[in-house]
């Protein structure tokens, strides 16, 4: 058994959880030893040892909470941001008022900056700017005025969080992108070995069915026709259809935004069809069908309605010129307009002839071709050479195309 590919996704913010969660301990255990130097030039030293009490067991017991963005929760980052705020106010009740002045150190110290990075690490830098906001104001309460020092290690604070939340959020873009990428890679080599393994047994088994069906004839004559027709069908999908979506990467404020060009079918259905993919079926043996490599997009009505067209246009082949008749189709995009040309290989329409079928009331060619390229708001024109064979050529916009034929058709039926 062939074995799958898979993508693993390996996430780039891990690595800074753990350095946050590292930072945390560390600043944690520095704000207590600092206390613990000091402990004699505090006014109010039983304040602070209950809070240093509150910090240890609140930093160890939410270490998983910063193992990951999941674990991370809103409701964390505001009580995480509570406690750190609260050791910034409480400093001048439990220091005393000259170190305070002094610039001397908050209770939680550098520790403070662990909840601000979570906050940058979680959300970005828009979240990291309010917690570091938050931040500023308590610093500056804390000394009751704005003194340089303290200006510059909130300054500080503000902008190293926001850089850390603006790098985040362009590393989390980096890597949705590069994980669709290894997606789309892993897709296109399964699709390539189904490729391979269809060509390798179905369509070699179709042709020679057909060519052992030719040399015996008969009712083994009209098998091998019809397995000449599915095997051009699936080759035309192996070739065509097994081509991974392409996608365009945008850059956007929550990371990398994959837009889909190609829409699968039925993935919206108010989106553009791609024309191509309508046409596909009705390629064969006797059937040569010949399109751009990009794909041609209408709106749904219109596509739907083209492709009616060029099937009744093959239908009047098999009809008036034989079943064994072969036909080509050739589509062009064009800037405006896509047109589709029916091709065949009969003897063409003698002069007159589709103006007496009107008259007979055989309205093929009248209502199934003209008619619905007149809805669309595009034009349907024959051209037969008698002795040369037949061709139509469709033509339709594509501004108006999918607009004009809900309206145009709704009124030719309250015609009739």
């Amino acid at each position: 058994m062939a074995r799958r590919e898979r993508v693993m996704r390996m996430s780039v913010e891990l690595p800074l959880w753990r350095a946050l969660a590292g930072y945390r301990v560390l600043t944690m255990l520095y704000a207590i030893g600092f206390f613990a130097t000091a402990y004699s030039g505090f006014a109010r030293p039983w304040l602070a040892v209950a809070y240093y009490a509150v910090l240890f067991v609140w930093t160890l017991a939410t270490l998983p909470k910063v193992t990951n963005a999941a674990n991370c929760t809103k409701r964390f980052l505001a009580a995480d941001l509570t406690v750190a705020l609260t050791g910034i106010l409480l400093t001048p009740f439990a220091d005393a008022h000259e170190r305070v002045m002094d610039g001397g150190p908050t209770l939680p110290s550098i520790w403070t900056a662990g909840s601000v990075l979570a906050f940058a690490i979680k959300g970005g830098w828009r979240w990291a700017a309010v917690a570091s906001t938050l931040v500023a104001v308590a610093n500056l309460v804390e000394r009751g005025t704005p003194a340089r020092d303290t200006v510059h290690n909130v300054v500080l604070v503000w902008v190293a969080s926001i850089a850390i939340g603006y790098v985040v959020e362009v590393a989390r873009a980096s890597e949705r992108t590069l994980a669709r990428a290894l997606e789309i890679e892993a897709a296109t080599r399964e699709r390539e070995r189904l490729a391979r393994d269809i060509h390798d047994s179905v369509l070699q088994v179709l042709a020679m069915v057909q060519r052992r069906g030719a040399v015996i004839g008969g009712e083994a004559a009209e098998l091998g026709r019809l397995a000449g027709e599915q095997e051009v069908a699936l080759r035309t999908l192996v070739s065509g259809g097994l081509v991974p979506v392409s996608r365009v990467s945008e850059d956007a404020a929550e990371g990398a935004v994959v837009r889909m060009v190609e829409e699968p079918e039925g993935a919206d259905p108010d989106g553009p069809v791609d024309l191509r993919a309508l046409l596909a079926p009705y390629a064969g043996s006797l059937v040569n069908l010949a399109e751009p490599g990009a794909p041609v997009l209408l709106a749904p009505a219109a596509a739907r309605e083209l492709a009616a067209a060029v099937g009744a246009a093959l239908d009047n082949v098999r009809e008036h010129v034989g079943e064994q008749a072969r036909a080509w189709i050739l589509v062009e995009d064009e800037p405006d307009e896509v047109i589709v040309t029916v091709r065949d290989e009969g003897l063409g329409i003698p002069d007159g002839r589709l103006a007496e079928a009107e008259g007979e009331g055989r309205l093929g060619v009248a209502l199934s071709i003209r008619g619905r390229l007149r809805d669309l708001g595009g034009t349907a024109e024959l051209i037969s050479v008698p002795g040369q064979g037949t061709e139509v050529e469709l033509k339709a916009p594509k501004k108006t195309a999918g607009t004009r034929g809900t309206g145009a058709r709704g009124k030719a039926a309250d015609h009739e």
